[in-house]
């Protein structure tokens, strides 16, 4: 997320929201017969923005998903500029699903969390431990500890996965 182009976050987690819902709502034998594409700004080594389209296939093995296939392409030459799109396209003749306008993009509440609680939600979701966000933010564990109760409780959920899943949903990162 770091190096994406902050105006496309938003899009870039309603569109991987989206697609989770399609991909939830389809027989679990047809989901590797659909690819996701979706482009985005990503910032290069020089600090420029490329737009990258990102196409991936998610494949199972008998009752897994097991892999997903990614292929990034930069398509700035194709796409300098305007709003990231959207597609689930359709393999073996499943329909397809070309520039889904209706994809709604989640806004950000700075309501919700102090300054601080936001700074440990960003580490939460980058999965490290209270003990590596207390050294990291130079503050004790038992701080961390009462912040993550305070976050779960402003939240209105009970443990950190339903918090990492509602940080996805509501586009909080």
């Amino acid at each position: 997320m770091d190096h994406m182009h902050p105006a496309d976050q938003a899009y870039f987690l309603s569109f991987e929201n989206h697609a989770a819902q399609f991909f939830s709502h389809i027989p679990f034998d047809k989901i590797d017969h659909y690819k996701v594409q979706y482009d985005l700004r990503l910032k290069k080594r020089d600090e420029e923005y490329a737009r990258i389209l990102i196409q991936y296939v998610l494949l199972n093995d008998a009752d897994n998903l097991c892999h997903s296939f990614h292929i990034h392409t930069d398509i700035t030459h194709l796409k300098p500029d305007g709003i990231p799109t959207f597609s689930i396209i359709g393999i073996d003749g499943e329909p397809s699903y070309c520039n889904i306008q209706q994809v709604q993009v989640f806004t950000k509440s700075n309501d919700l969390f102090t300054k601080r609680e936001w700074d440990i939600l960003k580490c939460i979701t980058e999965g490290k431990s209270s003990k590596q966000i207390a050294d990291q933010l130079f503050i004790s564990i038992h701080t961390v500890n009462c912040h993550r109760k305070n976050i779960l409780a402003k939240a209105k959920v009970k443990t950190p996965m339903e918090l990492l899943n509602k940080t996805i949903r509501e586009g909080w990162m």
